[in-house]
């Protein structure tokens, strides 16, 4: 595990400013020494914490005028800094006492060793929708099944509005979300990204405005695909189609489960095409799609086959190359991302050894 331990420290470096949002709470997390202060956005007092790293150990400890019993979301964010600062270490034990400790260790959030010390495991922690996510679903969607042009598919559940997921992106010292469409603040934009030389030549649907208003609206009626705007600090600069697998075109080329997810993506501003930015959105979108419903095992995608900068991204953030495969449009690369595989390796964070430069404008 030593080359993973060792994932995305160049870029990192130490972060020293983070922005948190447990329970859609905002925090701003700075660590000055081993000092944590966390400031509400609300502009409530800052609450300090103890963080220390020795030898691989990681502990963390409210200080000051909280010491005694903090807010089980100051912990929530106080623990995101802790391992976004230190993303090599595994375990973080906890110090304090705070409220609603028996809910987080069912949830997995918190656990209990041996000698009765409440603790944090890194891979549990990172698979926690309430972090990230602007509106988790308490409880997994009911299972019944339905028939759609052919295919049988579990029931879905109403596809979401408005910020769907939220990271604060630390190399870029930036918050990247994803926001649905809509369509009055979109379509505009939308029609210039399609019409972009570089996204045209991949997706073939440059037109004008009637045809791509016709586009989303199709988008949004389709109650397996949901269209995604994804911005750094709210500046839209791409946009993404996620899918449930089963009742897509690519269904029929794998033997697809009843949860997989797959998506594609265009980068439509050019100066967001990079290395600094592709290893900002493409592992969030994996994360985004495991979070969305636990029972997601496994992301696919089918970039076309030539593909190359891309398929060795995808590579790069753990995405196996299965096999070709031909479109009635393209011959693409069937790649698949396993749950298991991203947070046993921390694929949230990018590796030391993506691709240098990447230029790559869309995918789909």
């Amino acid at each position: 595990m030593g080359h993973i331990h060792e994932q995305g420290q160049h870029l990192l470096a130490r972060a020293t400013s983070v922005n948190c949002r447990p329970d859609r709470i905002g925090y701003v997390a700075t660590l000055d020494g081993n000092t944590l202060l966390l400031q509400p956005v609300s502009g409530a007092e800052i609450s300090q914490w103890q963080l220390d790293h020795e030898a691989g150990h990681l502990t963390l400890a409210s200080i000051g005028s909280h010491a005694e019993k903090p807010k089980h979301v100051e912990v929530l964010a106080a623990i995101e800094a802790a391992f976004v600062n230190f993303p090599a270490a595994g375990k973080l034990e906890i110090l304090t006492y705070f409220d609603q400790v028996e809910e987080l260790l069912r949830s997995g959030l918190l656990i209990r060793d041996k000698s009765n010390q409440l603790g944090v495991n890194i891979e549990l922690f990172w698979q926690q929708p309430r972090m990230w996510l602007a509106s988790p679903q308490l409880y997994a969607f009911p299972l019944t099944y339905l028939f759609s042009h052919g295919h049988r598919h579990p029931l879905r559940p109403p596809k979401p509005a408005g910020v769907v997921y939220q990271r604060h992106i630390p190399w870029l010292d930036r918050s990247l979300s994803f926001r649905t469409v809509d369509l009055h603040r979109d379509l505009e934009r939308f029609n210039r990204w399609m019409n972009e030389p570089a996204v045209a030549a991949s997706w073939r649907e440059e037109g004008d405005l009637a045809k791509h208003q016709a586009y989303l609206q199709n988008i949004d009626a389709d109650p397996h695909v949901t269209g995604l705007i994804v911005s750094l600090d709210e500046e839209p600069f791409g946009y993404f189609e996620v899918y449930w697998a089963k009742e897509d075109r690519i269904a029929p080329f794998y033997d697809v489960d009843d949860f997989d997810r797959g998506w594609h993506v265009l980068i439509g501003e050019p100066r967001f095409r990079g290395k600094p930015f592709v290893t900002a959105w493409l592992p969030s979108i994996s994360h985004y799609l495991f979070l969305d419903d636990c029972r997601t095992q496994r992301i696919v995608i089918e970039p076309r086959s030539d593909n190359h900068k891309m398929i060795r991204n995808l590579a790069k953030c753990g995405y196996a190359n299965l096999k070709e495969l031909d479109f009635p449009h393209k011959r693409a690369m069937l790649g698949m991302l396993l749950r298991e595989r991203f947070f046993a390796e921390r694929l949230w964070v990018p590796r030391d050894v993506i691709v240098t430069s990447c230029s790559t404008s869309s995918l789909s």
